[in-house]
């Protein structure tokens, strides 16, 4: 893994990364390519205590999320803030807003700060696309998108990137426009012309046939019940992050291998943790986290028949290791 670290005695110039440079510089397939690679080996050496939140308004939080490392082999620390607003989809704004900021780990000096936002939509989407890579049967064809907003055309190209056997995408929102905006959008894409969009308002019905069902929003009761998941599907939950969010009811936890991206999730995601209080499922009934897929010391999917449940909520490694290549890449080009 190459170091762009200056030297002790260089004085660094701190550089800013758009949104408009981080779409130039990253892709949904080269990130979960990264992850896949690096996680493993960076995981033991770098810190990453659990996201504090602070609550600004019953509805509005702050969070904070750093990370460091230990390891001369990757010389970075970093912290992302972020903004949790989700009245503001009544302003035609981003409920999510935010900031990452990467530091040398052996001098302390800060390397660059860039959109966490953009940054934070690519990074998650290619968790969940690198989960699939072991959870989704390797013939998916249906990918059910619940949610249509700023993570869903992430987390379907991810996907797509990761299951290039997907041949048709359903989109389903609450507001119904904002999944038939999304369809038209991918259905101009040249990128995806062998790829069917379309949306559905009939949730239950477009459940039952997905192979994989990716779910993104802050939804506080079940939207997915476990009951509708045919046989094999793999459904990825990616939405809640506090004990109040729910995507999936207890069914579908009961049904399906459970794996999580980190351990985090067991303290912070809404379905775990009220499953957890109901007795529906134990801690020891998870089967493993993100980097014991990728280097086997967990089993993903054993049969086509199984289902699989991924739940992610985020952490500090992935934000650094974003932020790493972003930062390498550049330094390549200068």
């Amino acid at each position: 893994m190459a170091s762009s670290d200056s030297s002790p005695n260089t004085t660094t110039i701190p550089i800013f990364i758009s949104a408009n440079s981080l779409h130039s510089i990253l892709t949904h397939n080269s990130l979960i390519q990264h992850f896949q690679s690096s996680l493993p080996k960076v995981s033991p050496t770098i810190h990453t205590p659990i996201r504090q939140s602070f609550e600004v308004s019953p509805s509005s939080s702050l969070l904070l999320m750093p990370s460091w490392s230990s390891s001369p082999s990757f010389p970075y620390m970093g912290v992302k803030l972020v903004t949790y607003f989700p009245q503001n989809s009544t302003l035609n704004l981003p409920g999510i807003h935010g900031s990452y900021v990467l530091f040398s780990s052996s001098t302390g000096q800060t390397l660059a700060s860039m959109d966490g936002t953009v940054l934070t939509l690519y990074r998650t989407s290619c968790v969940s696309g690198l989960a699939s890579k072991f959870l989704a049967r390797s013939d998916s064809k249906v990918l059910v998108m619940i949610g249509a907003g700023a993570l869903a055309p992430h987390l379907i190209k991810a996907h797509l990137a990761a299951r290039p056997s997907l041949q048709r995408v359903i989109i389903w929102n609450r507001t119904m426009k904002k999944a038939r905006d999304l369809v038209e959008d991918f259905s101009k894409s040249d990128e995806y012309k062998g790829v069917c969009f379309d949306s559905n308002e009939n949730l239950e019905e477009i459940v039952k046939m997905g192979d994989i069902v990716s779910c993104a929003t802050n939804s506080q009761v079940a939207l997915v019940r476990g009951e509708k998941l045919k046989v094999g599907a793999h459904l990825d939950l990616v939405g809640s992050f506090k004990h109040s969010m729910r995507e999936c009811d207890d069914e579908a936890l009961r049904r399906g291998r459970v794996f999580v991206d980190n351990e985090g999730a067991f303290v912070e995601a809404g379905e775990l943790v009220g499953a957890f209080k109901r007795g529906v499922i134990k801690k020891e009934d998870i089967v493993g986290n993100l980097v014991e897929l990728i280097d086997g010391t967990k089993t993903g999917r054993k049969d086509d028949k199984e289902i699989t449940v991924f739940k992610s909520v985020g952490s500090g490694i992935v934000d650094a290791l974003a932020a790493q290549m972003v930062y390498e890449n550049l330094q390549k080009l200068a």
